[in-house]
């Protein structure tokens, strides 16, 4: 049976604007509706009953967009929302960004198709200018780990600047003093906060470091084999690896593994995030906890009640209880050097 992305990719159109013609709204042209509706025509397309009584239950659901539903950071983000769900007899509408703007989009497009009242987005690449937009037409849309200033009271995020700066200084207080720092390119500013936070803990001390950037899809196991691949390519001297995220961490374990390194006897090693792959490796991951799933509970928490009018998001805001703190967790992937 055909889907709706399998209508958009014959007609050449975004997902969104088939749920638009599906559900009769507008921003639609008049000639590409009637080339989508001859294709559904032709495909034989029953739209699904479930998805168009969502638009008359959306009361009792709550529609979520996630960057990538393989992560496990994100299946704890999703494991929160979950919880709160339960609790409320929600149902859930699960989206999936990608990692990728134009599907960012169009999953919170098709969410807003279907008239959700309550939004928890996760956006890795969508602008701050599009997604304050976003947040006007829907009271309800909460963004989780992202944080953007002239909404922050509809953000719920982590402090990655302490988290950043966790990592660099106790990197350093074990005598560190040449430093590689694995980071991925991006729109949204968790990055670049982390970084910001090594930098000044490291501005306090003679130590030299490296910035090796990966594309924003590389914040994987790959990307931390490719990125240690790359620095001792270009003969870069280093002691110690400060990695964005736990998989890139564990795919630098391992590029250092291949090319007959220990952890932590030749390198020292520090992820983020504290997710199980950090507790599983070997040697056991030193980490920054981020507690995610509570956050992302909180931001469920939060949606359903701006959703219901449940007072004002401006009036209720404290930067207390919407940005989280980072915690270090010591194991054994960090060696003390004289």
């Amino acid at each position: 049976m055909p889907t709706i992305k399998d209508i958009a990719k014959a007609a050449g159109v975004s997902p969104a604007s088939v749920s638009r013609v599906i559900n009769n709204g507008p921003k639609v042209g008049a000639k590409t509706r009637e080339k989508i509706k001859r294709i559904m025509g032709e495909m034989e397309y029953q739209p699904n009953a479930n998805a168009q009584a969502i638009n008359v239950q959306n009361n009792a659901s709550i529609g979520i967009v996630l960057a990538d539903l393989t992560d496990p950071l994100f299946a704890k983000m999703a494991h929160g929302i979950e919880k709160v769900a339960a609790q409320k007899d929600l149902q859930i509408f699960l989206n999936s960004g990608a990692f990728d703007q134009t599907s960012e989009l169009n999953a919170i497009e098709v969410l807003l198709e279907h008239r959700y009242k309550a939004l928890v987005v996760h956006s890795a690449m969508i602008d701050d200018k599009t997604l304050i937009e976003f947040a006007r037409k829907v009271p309800g849309l909460v963004l989780l780990n992202r944080h953007i200033k002239e909404i922050e009271s509809r953000c719920i995020w982590l402090d990655d600047k302490a988290g950043g700066g966790l990592m660099a200084e106790h990197i350093v207080e074990q005598g560190h003093k040449k430093i590689a720092i694995i980071a991925v390119d991006g729109i949204q500013n968790n990055t670049r906060h982390r970084i910001e936070g090594m930098k000044a803990q490291l501005a306090k001390y003679p130590v030299h470091y490296q910035i090796e950037v990966l594309e924003q899809g590389a914040a994987t196991y790959e990307g931390g084999e490719v990125a240690v691949q790359n620095l001792l390519a270009r003969g870069v001297e280093f002691s110690a690896i400060l990695a964005y995220n736990d998989a890139i961490a564990v795919g630098a374990v391992s590029m250092l593994k291949a090319h007959g390194l220990s952890v932590p006897d030749d390198v020292s090693v520090v992820g983020f995030n504290n997710l199980i792959l950090a507790q599983c490796m070997k040697p056991k991951l030193t980490t920054i906890h981020n507690p995610i799933e509570e956050m992302a509970m909180k931001a469920t928490e939060l949606a359903l009640r701006l959703s219901k009018g449940e007072g004002t998001d401006v009036a209720s805001f404290s930067i207390e209880e919407h940005q989280y703190t980072p915690e270090l967790v010591i194991r054994q992937s960090v060696k003390r050097i004289d």
